[in-house]
């Protein structure tokens, strides 16, 4: 049978990388994301992939989404945590207080609200996982990204948690630590960064590259390859386990 996937925040990036790669192997997928216009070009290209709008700050919202989205899949036997924001960048005494509870929202009460949901019909798989996408900003300090890293270090603490409660029913629990990932999202961050530090966008970019063993970012191609293996049979030994992918990141950037 399919394996029956839900993915979060799969419109874009890292997350329809996924979708796409889940969808190549022949998985049933469900994705929820709050881009509307993301989820309608995904629609065109895999028409297959069944799509549901959702709010990840807002818990009534996922309440209401995510059970249909598994009820559209038959049953669940993956679910991939990938939702997240990147929150803005400023040293801790100037950090918007509003802006630090919205990356919480997002990356943790959101991943806790969806996976508690999912669980249930977690339960009812033969070979259900759990992946969940933190960051190698959960194993070190990031100046001027408090928020975004505080949260990834909670996501470990979850998923590490996840493994140890529901081994026992089979359930296998992941999480995934990306380094700097080309796209985007990168160019943000590093946009960011030069406003914050007066450096230029391509000082920045060396300086990101300089912490690296291998001088570029993180195909987001190679992050949906490990998801599937993790979830696949090939990965049905391993549980609680942070796996970086961040072409050896050394120290915090």
């Amino acid at each position: 049978m399919s394996q029956r996937v839900l993915v979060t925040a799969g419109a874009s990036g890292i997350g329809l990388a996924i979708v796409r790669a889940f969808a190549a192997n022949g998985a049933k997928v469900a994705v929820v994301d709050i881009d509307t216009n993301g989820l309608g070009v995904l629609s065109k290209e895999l028409p297959g992939v069944q799509t549901a709008v959702c709010d990840m700050s807002d818990r009534t919202s996922i309440e209401k989404i995510v059970p249909e989205a598994v009820r559209s899949l038959g049953g669940l036997d993956v679910l991939v945590n990938n939702a997240g924001i990147s929150g803005p960048t400023a040293p801790v005494e100037d950090f918007d207080p509003g802006a630090w509870d919205k990356v919480m929202q997002v990356n943790l009460n959101g991943t806790f609200d969806v996976t508690r949901l999912a669980i249930p019909y977690l339960k009812q798989s033969d070979a259900a996982s759990i992946i969940v996408m933190s960051s190698v900003a959960g194993r070190y300090g990031y100046p001027n990204r408090s928020a975004y890293s505080a949260s990834k270090w909670g996501l470990i603490g979850f998923t590490k948690t996840l493994a140890l409660e529901l081994g026992i029913h089979g359930i296998r629990a992941n999480a995934i630590l990306p380094g700097a990932v080309a796209g985007q999202r990168i160019e943000n961050v590093l946009a960011g960064r030069a406003t914050a530090s007066g450096k230029t966008i391509e000082q920045e970019r060396e300086s990101a590259l300089s912490i690296q063993s291998v001088k570029r970012f993180v195909d987001p191609a190679d992050i949906a390859a490990l998801a599937v293996f993790l979830a696949s049979d090939a990965g049905k030994s391993i549980s609680g386990q942070l796996l970086s992918i961040d072409n050896d990141t050394a120290k915090a950037c």
